[in-house]
């Protein structure tokens, strides 16, 4: 029989997978690994600027391709650089099958060059992680790693490859199936459970879903929708949610937590039946725990065992598939009497819209509003700060659209390489990215990936010289005592009225400029639209609007520091 290397078998191993795009860095360790796929032509290797970029690409492909993210990187702090984007796929469910180089086995423990011990650093943030010991191991090892990080609630999943394990001869075959004893995902939903939360459905005076990012993951917008029509049962959504039910439906109120609409956290406050699907119930939704829904009976269908009732307290757990219990419910459901209950929602919103006020000169609402009004489809990644809320706030998403982000995590750095990802696994829909100042400079190298691979991204840097959400906490709550936020003069800089700042470092447009981006910098409203119109004729490189904004942007609602969902600043 036959016998090739184990750098080899991983190739042949990715393609048998359908792999067609790897996101890699190079390395002593992984340099084998790299001359097979060099004599290859099915999968698409790409080179970002760094490991942590690399994997954030990776997982927003993933998120929105519905594919396995493919990440190859050396030993060592090439491995190292994973942790952060290890820990974002893991908190927010992305399916991800990372390689990393290793020393030989009888190097391991020595303190080795690029040593360390990845496996058990990533332990708390994968769902699965292995140094492959024998090359026998191997097929079976990566057939297994694809399998775990699709299936049940996906996560990523990292395998350690020594070097000499990859150099061994074994066999050329690659497993055709996959039998994990332990390890045996349940997706259907049990009936007898799921009639029973329909019937308290019907029973209902005040019902309400919450649809989190499950229904997404699982593929389950279509039939959700379907369900919401049938019962004209109110929808809020978690962040991550968001795009669960499109956001101009009229039975969607909008998002719950620390910066939900106004009418979403009270329709939750006071609803009697919370029926929650695909939604962990983190402390940003729920605020103060022991007074969330307080009226309510609460139904809690997750993939996940372990996240129903471990933050709140559910009367009917149902173990499903988002998709499958959805799907069944379709059967079973009928029209819910709403009519009162939808009045007093359709009055919370009346008497506190989610608006943001009007701005002389220009506000993050008019540039999103901006975005609404030219892209009917679009894939919109944010980085995190108060531009991700506001972004979660007033983008419109529909069917044709979708917005990804770092939810759990709220990972600084995830916008730009997350764009550069979305744009490689959907090369014909436009991709726009929304971010601070702060967050663009985190992984910023990617513009020569963007410009290299000829990506025409769109970059929204919405700039107020400013760290904004934690400047936001430091207004409200810490006497504007401004410490460590302020981009322009630096951590503890403390200048007297009318001494001035330093120029803003860098300047973003000659930054793009120098990378052969374009560079666009806009100050007022009647500049926004035609800044999109240029953007859109650049379809070979990326393009950087930079927008100047107002320091005092603040996003509201905003929930008190372990205040409850109706105790919500609404402005200041």
């Amino acid at each position: 029989m036959k016998q090739i290397s184990g750098n080899k078998l991983l190739v042949k191993a990715l393609k048998e997978e359908g792999v067609d795009t790897l996101f890699g860095y190079p390395g002593a360790c992984t340099i084998d690994i790299s001359d097979e796929l060099y004599k290859q032509d099915d999968i698409r290797v790409i080179l970002p600027r760094h490991e942590q970029a690399l994997v954030h690409a990776a997982d927003a492909y993933a998120r929105t391709t519905g594919k396995v993210g493919v990440c190859l990187v050396t030993s060592g702090p090439g491995a190292t650089n994973l942790v952060t984007g290890l820990a974002t796929a893991n908190y927010d469910s992305v399916p991800l099958v990372c390689f990393t180089g290793q020393v030989s086995r009888h190097l391991i423990g020595n303190d080795a060059f690029q040593e360390v011990d990845i496996v058990g650093i990533t332990r708390s943030i994968t769902k699965y992680g292995v140094t492959v010991h024998k090359r026998e191991d191997l097929g079976r090892i990566i057939k297994e790693a694809f399998y775990i990080a699709r299936t049940g609630k996906p996560g990523p999943v990292l395998i350690d490859l020594p070097k000499d394990v990859m150099a061994e001869l074994g066999s050329a075959e690659y497993p055709k199936s996959v039998n994990i004893r332990g390890y045996k995902p349940t997706t259907a939903v049990h009936i007898g459970q799921l009639k029973r939360a329909l019937k308290m459905l019907g029973k209902a005076e005040r019902p309400l879903f919450l649809a989190g990012g499950g229904v997404i993951i699982a593929d389950a917008k279509e039939a959700f929708k379907e369900v919401v029509e049938k019962t004209n049962v109110p929808v809020v959504t978690t962040v991550m949610g968001r795009g669960a039910i499109p956001t101009n439906h009229p039975l969607f109120i909008g998002n719950l937590g620390m910066h939900g609409a106004y009418a979403a956290n009270m329709a939750v406050s006071e609803c009697d039946l919370l029926f929650s699907i695909g939604t962990r119930f983190n402390d940003r939704i729920t605020g103060k725990l022991h007074e969330f829904a307080p009226h309510a009976q609460i139904i809690h269908i997750d993939i996940d065992t372990a996240s129903i009732s471990r933050n709140i307290h559910v009367d009917v757990p149902i173990v499903a598939d988002a998709k499958d219990a959805i799907t069944k419910m379709n059967e079973y459901v009928v029209p819910c009497k709403t009519k009162k209950w939808l009045d007093e929602i359709n009055e919370w919103q009346h008497v506190h819209p989610l608006t943001m006020k009007k701005h002389a000169e220009m506000g993050p609402m008019d540039i999103i509003g901006e975005i609404n009004r030219q892209f009917d489809e679009a894939i919109i990644v944010t980085d995190v700060g108060q531009h991700q809320m506001f972004a979660a706030q007033f983008t419109e998403i529909t069917e044709k659209k979708q917005i990804i982000m770092s939810g759990g995590l709220g990972t600084m750095g995830y916008g730009f390489p997350g764009a550069i990802g979305a744009k490689l696994g959907n090369p014909d829909k436009p991709v726009i990215m929304i971010s601070g100042d702060g967050g663009m400079q985190m992984n910023i190298q990617e513009f020569a990936t963007a410009v290299l691979e000829e990506l025409p991204v769109i970059l929204c840097v919405f700039n107020n010289t400013y760290l904004g959400m934690v400047r936001q906490w430091q207004k409200l709550f810490y006497g504007k005592r401004y410490g460590m936020t302020d981009l322009r003069a630096g951590a503890l800089t403390r200048r007297t009225n009318g001494e001035e700042k330093p120029e803003y470092t860098p300047d973003f447009i000659k930054l793009a400029e120098s990378y052969g981006a374009k560079g666009i910098r806009v100050t007022k409203t009647d500049e926004i639209a035609a800044a999109f119109e240029e953007a859109k004729k650049n379809t070979k490189v990326p393009t950087l609007i930079e927008f100047i904004i107002d320091p005092e942007e603040m996003v509201f609602p905003m929930i008190k520091p372990g205040g409850t969902l109706e105790e919500m600043i609404i402005e200041c």
